[in-house]
């Protein structure tokens, strides 16, 4: 779907952040991208936007530069940015000059979403708050069903029950014909949400496995007794004890918990680097 091949970027400011990388997202599900601050996923999210151009190798989806930005392929593509600024024109007014551009654009859908959100369709742009903004550019991105949706930290500014109302929409609103890839740090807003999980950690990805794959092999308990904590590849404070993350030597079954996962193969890379290498 979208295919990095030997990209190389940096800005002019900071070190290279990436050096002949090379990735392919896959069509289909929900992939959840994870990394330290300023491990490069907002840098990689616009370069698969073809928003950044690489300084070296290429990003292409469907076979085209994303870079051109060609109309064809912008109209299969959305791209949600953590911080960005809506005209003050009503609401409306902005369908009118926006949904044009997204062939598969569903009014119902729009109209569904804001209203799970819990907003009117009267309203003025200008008079939002961020989190509200953030309600309105998530409903249109959804509403514009392209093939690829992009999200950059869609929970940061949103309440507590704006990030159950941003699950309820994720979880009705992806199926098998369309490929979202949310960054995050808020790992608690998306990991009941995600299909796949990619870390990214200096000029590689640590771990690019699907949720099934890891629960298979990883168990997430929570035990109480400290002598239990020690074989755990990773583990933190619960109310009860600890929760923890374990080899899955016995088959268990399992819930993921993106936070121990994170934290586990940040710690122990080559541990989870051999655990899951193809």
């Amino acid at each position: 779907m979208i295919k990095v091949e030997n990209l190389a970027f940096s800005y002019k400011w900071k070190q290279r952040l990436f050096q002949d990388f090379s990735y392919t997202l896959q069509p289909g599900g929900v992939y959840g991208l994870l990394g330290r601050n300023g491990a490069g996923k907002s840098t990689l999210l616009q370069l698969m936007a073809g928003l950044l151009i690489p300084t070296r190798g290429n990003v292409r989806f469907h076979g085209v530069e994303v870079s051109k930005r060609l109309p064809s392929l912008m109209s299969e593509l959305f791209f949600v940015p953590e911080e960005f600024e809506l005209p003050t024109v009503r609401l409306s007014q902005y369908l009118r000059l926006m949904s044009g551009f997204y062939p598969r654009f569903s009014e119902a859908d729009f109209r569904k979403y804001l209203s799970v959100f819990e907003l009117s369709e009267d309203i003025h742009l200008g008079s939002l708050s961020m989190g509200q903004r953030k309600k309105v550019f998530i409903s249109f991105a959804m509403a514009t069903n392209t093939s690829v949706l992009l999200m950059d930290e869609p929970t940061n500014g949103l309440d507590i029950s704006g990030k159950r109302q941003f699950r309820k929409i994720m979880a009705s609103g992806i199926d098998e014909n369309r490929t979202l890839m949310i960054s995050t740090h808020q790992v608690r807003d998306v990991e009941r949400l995600l299909d796949r999980v990619v870390i990214l950690e200096g000029n590689h990805m640590l771990l690019d496995e699907s949720v099934s794959t890891i629960c298979d092999k990883l168990y997430f308990t929570e035990v109480e007794q400290r002598e239990e904590v020690q074989n755990a590849i990773a583990a933190m404070p619960s109310l009860r004890g600890s929760y923890v993350m374990l080899p899955n030597d016995e088959g268990h079954e399992s819930d993921l918990n993106l936070e121990l996962l994170y934290e586990g193969a940040l710690a122990h890379p080559e541990l989870i680097s051999a655990m899951f290498q193809k």
